[in-house]
């Protein structure tokens, strides 16, 4: 069922994706050859709880996944698209690493959603083009997003605009409504028609985000339980921005 959200809870959530964007941005500035994943995780909790606010994803368990999720922030590098978890293998960012830092918080009981995905150091064209136009394509789709318009509007929009590129798109990796909890309705797929799924409708919050890689569309469920890979190896890159749908058009709340 999907659960518009009043314009008060709007305004909370608004507060809680400032809050997560400045996480993200923070976050951001540590990326760097040497790095653990470990060390991003622990100052994204720390950055978190300081303000008063709970790390949405640590211990929230999906339908059908084997475990609960055991870090705060999913981080993913190179050739794993999402839920990669920073707190086991003991990795380190190294120089040309691309890395994907999502994160979700919970603040005044009403939760946000948000990702992106940053070089360590220098990174080879392709993968910074691949940055560029994963990124650009969030955009297109929160563009698409507008009351009265439908869920495959915002698909069709980011589909049209990756296709020409020449890069893949996950097609079973997908947005959603999020707001009372982590994952809500609708979901929000990154490939469809045009005038299909849920009406869009005032209130509607959700989270949209592409992901885009540079070879084949296939995944594959790592051992862990959580994180995607790409099937063939190549590079994968992840954007993501909650959403609500106002008669103003759509308001991005994690944006600072």
């Amino acid at each position: 069922m999907i659960r518009p959200k009043t314009k008060e809870e709007i305004i909370i959530l608004r507060e809680a994706g400032k809050r997560l964007a400045n996480v993200l941005s923070t976050l951001k500035e540590k990326v760097a050859d040497g790095v653990s994943l470990a060390d991003l995780d622990a100052l994204g909790e720390k950055l978190i709880r300081e303000r008063g606010d709970v790390p949405a994803f640590l211990n929230y368990t999906p339908e059908g996944a084997p475990r609960a999720y055991p870090s705060s922030i999913c981080i993913s590098v190179n050739n794993e698209i999402v839920h990669g978890i920073p707190i086991e293998g003991g990795r380190i960012l190294r120089e040309g690493d691309i890395v994907t830092l999502d994160a979700g918080l919970v603040h005044k009981k009403l939760i946000v959603d948000s990702a992106i995905t940053v070089p360590v150091g220098n990174i080879d064209p392709r993968a910074r083009d691949l940055l560029e136009i994963t990124q650009q394509s969030l955009y297109k789709g929160i563009e698409a997003a507008q009351v009265g318009a439908r869920v495959g509007d915002i698909s069709h929009a980011i589909e049209s605009f990756v296709r020409p590129t020449g890069f893949s798109i996950y097609r079973d990796l997908v947005g959603h409504g999020v707001g009372y909890a982590v994952h809500e309705d609708p979901y929000v797929p990154n490939v469809g028609k045009q005038g299909t799924g849920p009406r869009l409708v005032e209130g509607m919050v959700i989270a949209i985000e592409p992901m885009l890689g540079t070879g084949s569309d296939g995944i594959m469920l790592a051992d862990d339980g959580y994180t995607y890979l790409t099937e063939d190896g190549s590079l994968s890159a992840h954007f993501e921005h909650t959403i609500a749908l106002t008669e103003n058009g759509p308001l991005v709340l994690t944006e600072e």
